[in-house]
């Protein structure tokens, strides 16, 4: 398909006359148009749901998930990655993303890197990709030479791929077991995937991770008992999510967590009875879910 021929890269007609307009009048052209990424993306829960569920199958066998991009696309996956450590306290291997000319990448415009389908096969194979492992081709024009090679990889090799872009039928969508595309049409300035395209991408991610390790046992009820209190904010969080499963007062809660180590922990030794040693103990043969540990 060539570029001209593609959804993101379409005229918008309502936003033909952009520069002409004031200001409260620009923002609302703006805010009018991000409408269309909510209904975009909620046309493909159920293909946003299969991506979850094919990732729990994956991940509950030791493998990994994967995000592979370029630009805009590239920078999102790498964000939603590295954010998963401090929310669910995963391995920083766990969730990888990975962008088309490295890290200098995320900061600035690495020309031609989205090109080469070579590199991104390369790339995957730099970060020990595998066939147990699952990647999320992420390309808003569905297009993307760099992302199509990882994706035509890891098809070959018995990898799960899950294809997210913006243009239905795109070659991304077809290289995909899952294709996953929300269609938010043109942009509000023609061609900047950034905007409208982005922000649909950005949704998918986060329910991508955060289904993901809801079905992974990393939350109970909504709170995160997994976190990582790495800084003063997260600390006083694990304290008042003990606080609230237990119904312990805060400072027996404080303690409690102390003498754990973990929020899962702290709620275990004190509903169940147990010491330390016992409750780590059954966590671990529930692989880490903590309903499942609690019996419920």
């Amino acid at each position: 398909m060539k570029l001209d021929q593609l959804l993101t890269e379409a005229r918008n007609s309502a936003t033909e006359n952009l520069d002409r307009l004031g200001t409260l009048e620009l923002v609302h052209a703006m805010h009018t148009a991000d409408h269309d990424v909510m209904a975009a993306v909620e046309r493909e829960l159920p293909q946003i749901a299969l991506a979850i569920d094919a990732t729990v199958d994956r991940l509950d066998k030791g493998g990994r998930l994967y995000y592979l991009g370029a630009g805009t696309s590239g920078r999102l996956g790498v964000l939603d990655a590295s954010e998963c450590p401090p929310t669910y306290n995963t391995p920083p291997e766990m969730v990888v993303g990975i962008i088309a000319g490295g890290d200098v990448a995320l900061r600035n415009a690495v020309e031609l890197a989205e090109d080469d389908p070579g590199q991104g096969r390369a790339d995957l194979e730099a970060h020990g990709f595998s066939a147990k492992d699952v990647l999320v081709g992420i390309a808003a024009s569905g297009r993307t030479p760099y992302v199509l090679g990882g994706m035509e990889y890891a098809s070959n090799i018995g990898a799960a791929t899950i294809g997210l872009s913006c243009v239905p039928g795109s070659q991304v969508a077809l290289a995909a077991q899952i294709a996953i595309t929300p269609a938010t049409g043109p942009e509000v300035v023609t061609g900047s995937t950034r905007m409208k395209a982005g922000t649909a991408t950005k949704l998918v991610l986060n329910m991508i991770t955060t289904g993901v390790f809801v079905r992974l046992g990393y939350v109970y009820g909504n709170l995160m008992v997994n976190v990582q209190p790495t800084n003063a904010k997260l600390v006083d969080r694990a304290r008042r999510i003990v606080a609230s499963i237990t119904g312990l007062e805060t400072a027996e809660a404080a303690e409690l967590l102390r003498q754990a180590g973990s929020v899962k922990v702290a709620v275990l030794m004190h509903r169940l009875g147990l010491n330390k040693g016992e409750a780590e103990m059954r966590l671990a043969a529930t692989h880490g879910r903590l309903r499942t540990a609690l019996g419920e």
